[in-house]
């Protein structure tokens, strides 16, 4: 069984058709995208004694807004320590070990729930939930980036998409199995737990069963690698175990990490601010976020693409520019009460929010080589850890204190927003500082073979 799941037996013939790759990469990110939709459980498990209402004995709404950030914590810190582990490994194997952590986190979630122990749900969608997120997330990038090295934005941007849309799968699947299930007796989320981790690990099985690394030498019909490194892509490799000590590493890491910061606190509070800031009706709010997903989703599709045209360091630079712009922008738009252009201006936020995810690889790509590409992107998601705490206390914590000081809830976000305008400005005076990675940072072919069988 074991020799099923080492690389060397995912090794496709050099015919293979590339293109049969990127849903193997969907079938992960479109499974684990579902922890953008956890929130609709959120309501439900306040009631998981009381039924038709909270009883005294059920969990608070802030207890259970913990669950989703442990995961996206662990997701960001599993990437790092097991970046290394999945280059040796090959994406079949990491698959698997996502594909069993992800399902094993909803599994053992539903037992919590059943036996209503909030440890328990956090240990299993927090943590072995959070672990199956970062190896999903990370296995199939290096794959795509060997398999379209003319195309990587394309190639992760399609990927990644999927992330961004899990949710629009995942959230109207977990509304109606708990309807499904529910009663009298029950809300019906720990069954609907078991039905969707079980779910979700056909499908990803399913990834890692087809997923194919190209053979040694292969190069897509009528490519030619560059044989001299440009300005910003370089034709060397840098091992993932001495990255981190580059400049460029933390540039790109900030970069990210200001990115996500400034888009995530508008993502987690979209329906309240377009209600609070331009008024419209909590029903008009559901659609806006719903439009949110799209551009969240098609943004890391569109912006990824993109920067194989224009470059990946010009788009960061286009994120960070135009971010300022409009977020300087939205609180005179919704002071003047011009709700068109505020959904507008959040909406192309949200979509470089998404492409900021997608364009990260391919900038590692260029920057790093792409022998260890999976593994430093690991280590950089640790940033979206962080950006996932401070991105949501910004926001938060600020508008409380601004109501709490008398501010009108319709003003209370402009502070907040100014000060994300100042973190991209902090963003964009990052990624303008990124050059080449010097050359003593570089290894050699012999070497990189070595460590890899590390």
């Amino acid at each position: 069984m074991s020799s099923i799941l080492d690389r060397e037996a995912t090794v496709a013939p050099s015919n293979y058709n590339r293109w049969l790759i990127p849903p193997c990469a969907l079938c992960m990110h479109l499974s684990i995208g579902q922890v953008y939709a956890f929130s609709v459980f959120n309501e439900p498990m306040t009631r998981l004694i009381g039924v038709s209402e909270s009883a005294p004995q059920d969990w608070s709404l802030a207890t259970l807004g913990w669950i989703f950030s442990l995961a996206i914590f662990v997701l960001g810190v599993t990437s790092a320590i097991l970046g290394g582990w999945s280059e040796r490994a090959g994406p079949r194997k990491t698959m698997l070990a996502a594909g069993v952590s992800w399902a094993l986190g909803f599994l053992i979630s539903a037992l919590g729930v059943s036996v209503h122990s909030l440890v328990l749900t956090y240990l299993g969608y927090g943590l072995f939930g959070g672990i199956g997120l970062g190896l999903a997330y990370i296995s199939p990038v290096k794959t795509l980036i060997l398999w379209f090295p003319d195309r990587p934005g394309l190639a992760t941007g399609m990927a990644i998409m999927g992330f961004g849309g899990g949710a629009m799968i995942g959230s109207p699947l977990a509304v109606g199995l708990m309807d499904f299930y529910s009663g009298p007796m029950s809300v019906g989320v720990a069954p609907t737990f078991v039905t969707m981790g079980l779910i979700y690990f056909v499908f990803m099985m399913i990834g890692a069963i087809f997923v194919r690394v190209p053979p040694a030498g292969w190069r897509p019909a009528g490519y030619t690698p560059p044989t001299t490194s440009t300005k910003l892509q370089t034709t060397e490799n840098v091992d993932h175990r001495v990255a981190h000590k580059t400049p460029q590493f933390w540039l790109v890491w900030f970069v990210l990490f200001l990115n996500v910061t400034a888009g995530i606190g508008i993502l987690g509070q979209a329906s309240v601010m377009a209600q609070e800031m331009v008024g419209i009706t909590a029903t008009a709010a559901a659609g806006f976020v719903g439009l949110i997903s799209l551009f969240n989703m098609g943004g890391r599709f569109v912006w990824a693409s993109i920067s194989d045209y224009i470059g990946r360091k010009y788009t960061y630079s286009t994120f960070f520019i135009l971010g300022i712009v409009l977020y300087m922008l939205v609180p005179h738009v919704a002071s003047a009460g011009i709700t068109a252009l505020f959904v507008l201006f959040v909406l192309i936020i949200i979509s470089m929010y998404g492409g900021g995810f997608a364009t990260v690889p391919a900038y590692l790509r260029d920057l790093f080589g792409p022998s260890h590409v999976g593994a430093i992107h690991g280590k950089l998601l640790t940033a979206w850890s962080a950006a996932g705490i401070a991105g949501p206390v910004l926001i938060n914590y600020l508008r409380q204190i601004q109501i709490q000081s008398g501010v009108a809830p319709a003003s209370a976000y402009t502070i907040t927003l100014y000060i994300m305008a100042g973190l991209l400005v902090i963003g964009l005076l990052c990624n303008l500082a990124i050059r080449a990675v010097d050359s003593r940072y570089h290894i050699s072919p012999e070497q990189d073979a070595q460590q890899t069988d590390v």
